[in-house]
C-alpha cells in the first residue's frame, strides 16, 4: 500500500460499464513524511474519499480487482482507507 493526498475528480461521458457509480479520483503520492514523490495515480474510490483527504492507495492489480469484486475489470488502483495520522 501507499500513501497519497486526493488533489481532484475524473469525471467521463463514457466509460467502461463496471466504472459506472464508481468514483474516480486523482492522487498525488506522498513520501512517509507526506511530502509529494512527483507521482499520480488514478484511482476508484472505495471509501467515500474527497478532495484534500490522504488516503491509503492498494496499487496492485489483482488485489484491487478483488476487493472490488470485479474480475478482469480494467481496475489497477483503489483506494482502501482515509488516514487520521501518520506516526513515526
Amino acid at each position: 500500500m501507499k500513501i497519497a493526498r486526493v488533489v481532484g475528480e475524473v469525471v467521463a461521458t463514457v466509460v467502461a460499464p463496471v466504472f459506472e457509480g464508481r468514483k474516480m479520483l486523482v492522487c498525488e503520492m506522498l513520501d512517509p513524511d507526506l511530502e509529494p514523490t512527483g507521482g499520480y495515480e488514478l484511482a476508484v474510490d472505495s471509501v467515500g474519499a474527497g478532495v484534500g483527504e490522504t488516503v491509503l492507495v492498494l496499487d496492485e492489480g489483482n488485489s484491487a480487482r478483488q476487493l472490488l469484486g470485479v474480475e478482469g475489470a480494467p481496475i489497477r488502483t483503489v483506494i482502501v482507507g482515509i488516514v487520521d495520522a501518520v506516526e513515526s
